[in-house]
This record gives structure tokens, sequence and C-alpha cells, in this order.
């Protein structure tokens, strides 16, 4: 399943830059704000392999920037490539250094890995990387689908990941397991 994203606080971050280009991962991000705000995912007929909370999500803080005087730039993608931003191409990648050489500052809107997707491929570009969500968990639910074409997460969890630095008890063997 996917990642389970939180959002951060970006907005002042990014006062007093010109330019920010925001860079998203539709499944993780976008499963996420749909879970949270319990809409469909992917509605096929009306927005094909966009999610509509991302989508929303994005606007509005395209809004808040805009608010600010920051303009905002969104990276589009591959229809593929959207999907994952973990998984980019090497084209992929320099398309994204070549725009955000036209940029401050890049808002990240994915897991610790599109983050680090995107560090590595901005780099020598001289703009700023900021997280725009953080790792919550894991995503645990049951997929829905809905006629005409609609894909819903019901029945959603965030099982919360332990880092490599937790101990696990078993409590039948009260034994340490792990890390």
């Amino acid at each position: 399943m996917p990642i389970h994203l939180d959002d951060l606080e970006v907005i002042p971050k990014v006062e007093g830059f010109d330019t920010v280009l925001i860079v998203a991962c539709n499944m993780c991000a976008g499963a996420s704000i749909s879970m949270r705000e319990n809409k469909p995912f992917i509605q096929f007929f009306k927005s094909f392999l966009k999610s509509p909370p991302l989508e929303k999500h994005i606007k509005k803080l395209e809004s808040q920037l805009a608010e600010k005087g920051v303009k905002v730039i969104k990276f589009k993608s591959g229809i593929i490539q959207q999907f994952f931003l973990c998984l980019w191409t090497t084209r992929q990648r320099k398309k994204l250094h070549e725009v955000a050489k036209q940029c401050d500052a890049v808002i990240v809107l994915g897991c610790d890995s599109a983050f680090k997707t995107v560090v590595d491929a901005v780099k020598g570009s001289g703009c700023v990387v900021i997280k725009g969500m953080e790792v919550s968990g894991v995503m645990n639910t049951k997929t829905k689908f809905q006629f005409p074409g609609d894909i819903y997460f019901e029945d959603a969890k965030t099982v919360h990941i332990c880092d490599r630095h937790c101990k696990f008890f078993d409590k039948k063997n009260q034994h340490k397991k792990g890390g």
C-alpha cells in the first residue's frame, strides 16, 4: 500500500522567494489526502489518472503562495511517472533539473524517497528543496471501485512505522526482536 503522509507547513519557508516549483507524487500524496478527506482517489472519467483531492490540495497551496507574492509552477510529469516520483526515469529527473533552474525553491509533496529523488535531481540548480509532507506510516485499506470508475479507500488505517532503532517485544515469549 502507499506510504501515508501528513502535511507540513511550507508557507513560512518560502516567503521572500519569487518562484516556487511544486513537485507531487500522485500515488502516496494523492492516496493520503483522499484517505484523509474520504474522497475518491481517482475518478477515471473526470480526471483520468490524476487524484482530485491532490489537485485540490495543490491549488489551495498555489493560492496561499500567490497571496504571499510567490509565483508557482507545477511540475508536469508523464502519465506513468506521476504515480511514483521515487521511480522516475533519468529523463524525468533531467527535465525536473531544467525546470528547477528557473525557481528559488521546490516543494515536494511525497515521501522521503520522493524528497531524495528531487534533492538529487535538482543538485546544482541553485534552488532550495522543501518537504511539503512527512511520512506517518503505511496505508492499510480496502480498495473500493465504484461505478462509473471511481476508486475509493474504505476502512483505511495508518500503520505506523517504527524506525530501525525500535525494539519489538513479543508478549508471549517476552524477548526482544528486531533492531
